[in-house]
């Protein structure tokens, strides 16, 4: 599906695309790449930098947190870098940091029969 460029919404995008369609001019966006390492274009010849779609939607959510939200280069800084080092949530019903395998299997394993049964 095309977008306001008329690309492909996972096209890559140039420095210039990316600016029109955010309206962040392009020395913004050299400098966060600077300031946020998670923000990585692909670099090729001449350092022509081309935008991913993971990309685009990280440009977007810093200028939200940025310019929107309030929060500090800092802060963005902070919680990116927490995010990304965040273990995935589980439910703590079923998995304690005490428990071993064994018993962690068998106690989702209950919840599955109380499941079925109650349905």
């Amino acid at each position: 599906m095309p977008d306001s460029s008329g690309k492909a919404s996972t096209a890559f995008r140039t420095i210039g695309e990316l600016s029109n369609d955010t309206g962040l001019p392009q020395h913004i966006l050299r400098y966060w790449e600077t300031r946020f390492p998670q923000l990585r274009p692909l670099q090729r010849a001449g350092n022509r930098r081309y935008y991913r779609v993971e990309d685009v939607a990280l440009v977007r959510r810093i200028d939200q947190l940025l310019n929107r939200d309030g929060y500090t280069v800092r802060g963005v800084q902070q919680l990116l870098a927490a995010e990304k080092g965040a273990p995935p949530a589980v439910a703590p019903e079923i998995v304690a940091p005490a428990e071993t395998p064994i018993t962690s299997l068998r106690a989702i394993r209950d919840m599955l029969a109380e499941a079925l049964a109650a349905d």
